[in-house]
């Protein structure tokens, strides 16, 4: 106000006086607001004139009132936007008249006319999922436009058993991948298979991409941090990442931040194991009574000892805390979390304990049309490896001995390992480090031009460390340096490099064809390097493994060390063009060429093309009145991949040491030759795959679901085969020879029961079936008839328990044919005339079939799969049961077959006196110990309750859930655990298990017991 109006006012009087002051103000605010934003927001008054932004607020609920979080609520036509939060409520600044677009993943959009300062928005459930969005490798699409076979599992969907792995959240949840684990072990991992094995001795794992970094470590992840899980099943959609996809692709996309208030969540659980189906071996007092009685003819030493539950870990307690923190504005996006993670086994001495932190930032720039996403994760493992084993060992142990000798001390001996002791007399640990980096920079250069450059680092190390002191069992039995300590020490570095930048244009033309273009270069760097050593005669412990120059052994010349290094680097050039025409017709093409160092001299690079295509046969005029079909999609396509999943140098001659000799001068010096043949022709294994399928919704959009029909055929397998001497330098080369085959079928269901207001029951359901065949393992230059696989191991050396002939089904078991037991026990088989003769009657020939008495038994790959997930709601409760199967396929009881004979010293199976009774011979495999593994498990059931609290209240969202895992199994097997029996791969050993082999000494089969709790604030 100026000095002239203070003066004018201070003259007047009264209401003139009032008058003129409110005219004066007026006059001033209307200055200031020239200069001041700040001071035009104060009036009210003069912001509606003026027609300024007002700040909304509103909430989302569902079709039930519950609110809905992380909606997207953008003003109509401008860059702005807001998120709700956990109790569905958002602030925004519009103005009267502005148009709000609300939209979330699963609802319908909707649009909302701003006229008052109080919004209600009520969103309806998009039940055709048509619109949802899937990742399919450098980019997104809607399902609805998918020629390819796509599954996509959604946070909401992920198992609540508390995942090691995030294999584990998906299992049983993506018809045709078969994820199986040995067990509880915290530290074992998982193996996987996709449509059947594809390779012998390449990779059988798919390829993990985690927010676009290939060959991502899972390890990283936690499950908390993951949003959906994508995989690409087949070659037409795989084919972009070639030949590193033979065995399907893994997509992982992890949380981000989202526009809107800052939003903490957190989420933990513990849980409590129990053993569960334990081997049914004699107690102490059982096997005191068979000595008594003449059953058995041991010693009785008079104790009475549990050995296998002396290696239990009845104190068991595993906890994971998740925190996490996310929010921004439309300009820029983040997301943090930390995650604290300690899982016990269910045996001693064995746990892992774990801390992570990732972050992702967003950034949007030059107007919105930059946007750079930066990642960081980091992930610290402390892992307690000595447990975990030796429960074979000490179940079939002598009950009536002890641990311990009448001193106090512990009892050894040379025909066994004291594993009691060896928790309490040894140490060994994985201390590991794993961290990722990565970044993308998106360039809108043009209108449908995009730019993108993404770029990744990986860095796992580790240390490995043991030590085995004086008194322990190993130390005193050591025949060099007897009573002196072991130490050994390793290390490992892992690095891997990427860069890919691509170029996509999207456009449309006359509004009915649609084209989405992508070009990309793809650079990939790979190092391995480590060492490891170890040495002897150690005269105390205080030093453990931490001053290995101590031992007695390197100063005798007798200390052991090693270390290598390699390297590796792929290069691809790749193209993809997606084509739609009316929303009704479409069509995919891929093409990436691609290089890598593996491959021999004379093929270091390869092709892979794909081609799908898909018809929205419910959008044609024809199916308007077909009112029981909302959508209906028929897909097809064909794709090549390939596999480089092999060791590097694999093609080239390389060096070896051939031992120290006595040189002239009388030195001891190394020697070197050559360990490898080299073969210039060396390639990768290319999978050539046709997939057929069909996507559809119906009755209301209440049932919804696909059926893929698929079969693949991999060429050029990769093994070692025998070669003459000469021409070559060595006995056997690495080559591509073989052919390996399956084909299936696919089927996932989701059907909405009943979906009432305060009542819901929601299941999905997915089925398999597969038969995989070695079509060949023969050339023109290498010829072998059959493969054997399966070792079976223990007592008796009985071999390999898979003859696999050209020609013939993966996993199956092949061997003598039981035919009962003579009055005096022994066995007797049937020959190839159907008689039955003792065993040294049987002609044991695999390679003159006419003349073997050898037959197959059964197969130990299941033919079917299926699961059913039933997911019920009823106000603010919920309940999950969760069930799987496999059916029609054989396990090898090895239990059964070693300890159900009373030729073993120790303890025995109760069966060993019922159902094995009348045996009185040796060890013998045959189709006597193949029992059916087809089963039924009740895998989790989880009842949750969702608290309500007052909106004023500064913790909302908070649910607690209970969740019981592995509640029950329905089979006939009389083993192991069936569902813990390896059924993948082609009988080599993966993870210590082989296909179709229960193995006698499984880690314990468990059942857990899980409570959690999750909130936001």
């Amino acid at each position: 106000m100026s000095i002239i109006d203070f003066k004018t006012v201070a003259r007047l009087k009264g209401k003139s006086k009032l008058f003129f002051s409110l005219i004066v103000l007026a006059g001033t605010t209307q200055h200031a607001q020239a200069f001041s934003s700040e001071n035009r927001l104060t009036s009210r008054f003069l912001k509606e004139l003026k027609g300024d932004q007002e700040q909304i607020k509103g909430k989302v609920v569902d079709a039930t009132g519950k609110p809905i979080s992380g909606v997207s609520i953008a003003v109509k036509g401008t860059s702005k936007g807001t998120q709700s939060d956990v109790s569905g409520n958002f602030t925004l600044e519009a103005k009267t008249g502005d148009v709000l677009v609300v939209s979330s993943i699963g609802y319908k959009a909707k649009e909302i006319t701003v006229n008052g300062a109080v919004i209600s928005v009520q969103l309806e459930e998009d039940q055709s999922q048509l619109d949802e969005v899937v990742v399919v490798g450098y980019g997104t699409q809607k399902m609805k436009e998918v020629t390819s076979s796509v599954a996509h599992v959604s946070a909401d969907q992920f198992r609540q058993s508390g995942a090691r792995n995030p294999l584990d959240l998906i299992q049983g949840k993506v018809a045709g991948l078969q994820v199986s684990r040995s067990g509880s072990n915290p530290n074992s991992g998982v193996a996987t298979q996709l449509r059947g094995a594809i390779s012998v001795t390449g990779s059988a794992s798919p390829l993990f991409v985690i927010d676009g970094i290939p060959g991502g470590n899972p390890d990283l992840l936690q499950q908390d941090d993951i949003e959906s899980v994508d995989v690409l099943k087949d070659g037409s959609g795989a084919a972009i990442y070639g030949t590193s996809a033979n065995a399907g692709v893994i997509l992982i996309t992890t949380k981000r931040g989202k526009p809107g208030k800052a939003i903490f969540n957190y989420s933990s659980y513990f849980r409590k194991e129990f053993v569960y189906n334990r081997p049914d071996f004699l107690t102490p007092q059982e096997f005191r009574d068979k000595i008594a009685s003449g059953e058995l003819k041991q010693t009785d030493f008079g104790n009475s000892t549990k050995f296998f539950d002396d290696l239990i870990n009845k104190d068991n307690f595993s906890q994971n805390h998740n925190l996490s923190l996310s929010g921004g504005n439309e300009s820029t996006t983040y997301r943090g979390s930390v995650n604290f993670r300690n899982l016990e086994g269910i045996a001693k001495e064995n746990s892992r304990k774990e801390y992570t932190v990732r972050t992702s930032i967003n950034q949007k720039g030059l107007n919105d049309r930059l946007n750079v996403l930066l990642n960081i994760a980091t992930n610290t493992n402390n892992a307690n490896l000595l447990g975990g084993g030796g429960w074979e060992s000490e179940a079939t142990k002598n009950p009536t001995l002890s641990n311990f000798n009448e001193d106090g001390s512990y009892r050894y001996d040379r025909t066994s390992t004291n594993e009691f002791a060896r928790l309490f007399t040894e140490t060994s640990y994985r201390k590991q480090q794993t961290s990722s980096l990565d970044g993308k920079a998106d360039l809108n250069i043009i209108e449908g031009l995009k730019a993108s450059v993404f770029g990744s680092v990986q860095r796992n190390s580790y240390i490995d460390g043991a030590y085995r002191a004086l008194n322990s069992e190993a130390s005193l039995e050591d025949q060099d340096y007897p009573g002196g300590g072991y130490a050994s020490k390793s290390n490992l570095l892992n690095e891997k490099y990427a860069f890919e930048p691509t170029l996509q244009y999207n456009t449309t033309v006359a509004e009915k064809h649609g084209i989405t273009a992508l070009a990309g270069y793809s650079y990939r760097y790979e190092k391995d390097e480590g060492q490891s050593a170890d040495n002897r005669g150690f005269i105390n412990d205080r030093f453990n493994e931490d001053n290995m120059s101590e031992g007695q052994a390197l100063r005798d010349g007798r200390a052991n060390l090693d270390s290598y290094k390699n390297d590796n680097t792929l290069i691809a050039f790749f193209g993809r063009i997606n084509y739609t025409f009316s929303d009704k017709y479409m069509a995919q093409f891929i093409l990436r060429r691609e290089g890598s160092s593996k491959f021999g001299a004379n093929n270091k690079w390869g092709s892979f093309p794909a081609v799908s295509v898909g018809w929205n046969i419910s959008n044609e005029d024809f199916m308007k009145d077909v009112g029981f079909i909302n959508n209906l999609k028929l897909r097809a396509g064909y794709g090549e991949t390939g596999n480089t999943g092999f060791a590097n140098n694999a093609s080239r001659l390389t060096l070896g040491g051939g031992g120290k000799y006595l040189y002239p001068d009388e030195i001891y010096r190394e020697t070197y030759g050559p360990d490898r043949n080299p073969n210039p022709n060396l390639r990768w294994e290319t999978k050539k795959e046709t997939n057929i399928g069909v996507d559809f919704t119906m009755l209301s959009n209440k049932l919804s679901g696909s059926i893929d029909l698929f079969q693949r055929k991999t060429v050029d397998l990769l093994d070692t085969y025998k070669t003459p001497q000469p021409p070559y330098i060595r006995e056997n080369v690495y080559s591509n020879v073989g052919t390996l085959s399956s084909k299936g079928i696919e089927l996932a269901l989701s059907y909405r029961a009943i979906d009432r207001d305060n009542f819901k029951w929601h299941m999905d359901f997915t089925a398999s079936t597969l038969k995989n065949v070695m079509e060949s393992y023969s050339n023109n230059i290498f010829t072998v008839r059959y493969k054997e696989f399966g070792d079976i191991g223990g007592a008796g050396a009985l071999g390999n328990a898979f003859t696999t002939y050209e020609g013939h089904r993966i996993g199956e078991f092949f061997g003598k044919r039981f035919a009962g037991f003579d009055d005096e026990g022994k066995w007797l088989f049937y020959n190839r005339n159907g008689e039955a003769v003792r065993n040294d009657a049987i002609n044991n020939s695999r390679d003159d079939l006419n003349a073997s008495d050898l037959a197959v038994l059964g197969n130990a790959v299941p033919k079917y799969y299926l699961s059913w997930t039933n997911n019920f709601s009823y106000k603010n409760f919920d309940l999950r049961i969760f069930m799987r199967g496999k059916f029609d396929y054989d396990i090898l009881n090895t239990t059964a077959l070693s300890y159900g004979n009373k030729v073993w010293s120790g303890n025995l199976l109760r069966d060993a006196f019922t159902k094995y009774k009348e045996i009185d011979d040796t060890y013998m495999y045959s189709d006597y110990y193949l029992e059916s593994g087809s089963h039924l498990k009740i895998d989790e059931v989880t009842i949750g309750y969702r608290f309500k609290l007052k909106n004023n209240t500064w913790v909302n969202n908070v649910r607690a859930y209970l969740t019981v895992q592995n509640l029950a199994t329905i089979t006939s097997y009389s083993g192991n655990d069936p569902d813990f029996v390896l059924d993948t791969g082609l009988g080599n050993e993966i993870n210590g298990q082989r296909l179709g082999i229960d193995s006698r000494g499984p880690y314990p089969n468990t059942r857990s017991v899980l409570f959690g709790v999750n909130f936001s604030f």
